[in-house]
């Protein structure tokens, strides 16, 4: 019996609570809904614990945490740590046809028969970034040859719309802001226009002159409203092809945005929910059965999932668990806790409980944080009182939490933590910063095509 083909769309920068899916007043994702409203099950407390784009796709790629892989970094040296599969590669070996759309290069990308690319960082000639368009362009010829195939597919789409610079064309560009937002009574960019280190990046496509905050936050809306559209393309391609009903569709992001928050503007670092929290959906039509989960996930729970849901075995000795068994009313071992890494703009680590968070920076960052980091997520879920002096208790036994987790871990993997091991991961070559200033002065972006280099430097290497 031919087994399922598997389409998975993992949306970059995507944050659930933006999502209409998951609740957001405005309907940002209608295709979205409509399509996982029915046989899909859809996790509301998913997490990807190590931030940004390469240890996020690591973990969802692999079924590992980043001890195992030994990825944190956003500029990541090197391959994933030996030994450690593939889902493209454990997919290969199971007789299916693979092809990764968008992530050519990545580490996190290994394993794939094809590596198709599109244009998903700048803007056009109209000015916007026609990026859910592009992609539509080359993953639709895609699918139609895989379909024509004896074997069954794994498709692979990276979807950059979320991701900056939100450049969404019309009708999509202000559906969702009709105020004046060159308003020179409004303020609310100048801390973003005074950060030395984005400034340049942002005035290189934010409208000149732009004042209003909220503007850009409804860009980032328009962003996902625009995504939405096109992915419906692809859902009725699939229909158009005749093979809905023989195929799994998963939906998921490497890591949440920053908006507004936290001083981390339209960005994706800090360990706080908006970068964290991301969306997570299963659909294999007439083989799942609508579902909405608040039980805590982990990206790294996605690969053994996914095994399982289309009847392909393995003895990789997982991190991550199986969701099926939770779905399924079995025996389940809930983790509820978490190790939390960045390695983006900081070098920070942590400890996520249901109720506490803790922060702790290995060397100082460029916004001048404190080192330390506590919050209560009951009563402060948007993360904007920082305990740590008044509950040193706490601090000392959230630490002694985290601590212990890394001892177990490095000791079953026979390597050190690799936050403590990957000191160049802001690519200065200096090693850690010593001072706040120093990494103020040292990291800056300048344009999207900087951006892109970022993550596409590696490219070139191969």
């Amino acid at each position: 019996m031919k087994k399922p083909n598997l389409l998975f769309l993992g949306i970059d920068s995507l944050r659930s609570d933006f999502m209409s899916l998951y609740g957001y007043p405005r309907l940002t994702t209608p295709h979205l809904d409509r399509y996982l409203g029915e046989d899909a099950i859809v996790f509301e407390s998913c997490y990807s614990p190590s931030i940004p784009t390469t240890p996020g796709y690591a973990s969802m790629l692999t079924g590992m945490d980043c001890f195992a892989t030994n990825v944190v970094a956003l500029r990541h040296k090197g391959d994933i740590a030996p030994g450690v599969k593939t889902l493209a590669e454990v997919l290969r070996e199971n007789g299916y046809n693979t092809t990764c759309v968008g992530f050519t290069g990545n580490p996190s990308a290994r394993g794939f028969d094809q590596y198709l690319n599109y244009e998903g960082w700048g803007s056009s000639d109209d000015g916007f970034a026609h990026k859910a368009e592009n992609i539509n362009d080359v993953a639709l010829p895609e699918m139609e040859r895989l379909a024509g195939e004896d074997k069954p597919f794994f498709l692979f789409l990276r979807h950059m719309d979320p991701h900056t610079p939100y450049l969404p064309p019309e009708p999509f560009h202000k559906m969702f802001y009709q105020k004046d937002a060159f308003d020179q009574q409004n303020d609310s960019l100048q801390a973003l226009y005074d950060f030395k280190p984005f400034r340049d990046y942002f005035l290189s496509w934010f409208p000149a002159g732009c004042t209003d905050k909220d503007f850009i936050i409804a860009l980032y809306e328009a962003a996902i409203a625009y995504l939405d559209t096109c992915v419906q393309s692809i859902f009725e391609k699939l229909d158009a092809l005749g093979i809905a009903e023989d195929t799994v569709v998963v939906v998921t992001s490497d890591h949440g945005e920053t908006l507004y928050d936290h001083d981390c503007h339209f960005d994706h670092h800090g360990l706080y929910e908006c970068t964290l929290n991301v969306p997570l959906a299963f659909k294999y039509p007439g083989k799942t059965k609508s579902r909405r989960l608040k039980d805590i996930c982990q990206l790294k729970d996605l690969m053994p999932t996914l095994l399982d849901l289309m009847g392909i075995q393995t003895d990789i000795p997982f991190d991550g668990r199986n969701l099926l068994k939770l779905v399924n009313g079995e025996p389940f071992q809930q983790e509820t806790e978490m190790y939390i890494t960045e390695c983006t703009w900081m070098r920070k680590h942590g400890w996520r409980t249901p109720e506490w968070k803790l922060i702790v920076a290995l060397e100082p960052d460029f916004h001048f944080k404190p080192e330390v980091e506590l919050y209560n997520l009951l009563h402060d879920p948007e993360e904007n009182n920082n305990l740590a002096e008044q509950e040193p208790e706490t601090v000392a036994w959230l630490r002694k939490r985290m601590e212990d987790h890394i001892a177990r871990r490095t000791a079953a993997t026979n390597r050190p933590n690799p936050m403590d091991t990957n000191l160049d991961w802001h690519g200065q070559g200096c090693g850690p910063f010593k001072t706040s200033e120093q990494a103020y002065n040292a990291l800056h972006i300048g344009d999207p095509e900087a951006a892109r280099k970022l993550q596409a430097d590696k490219a070139k290497q191969k």
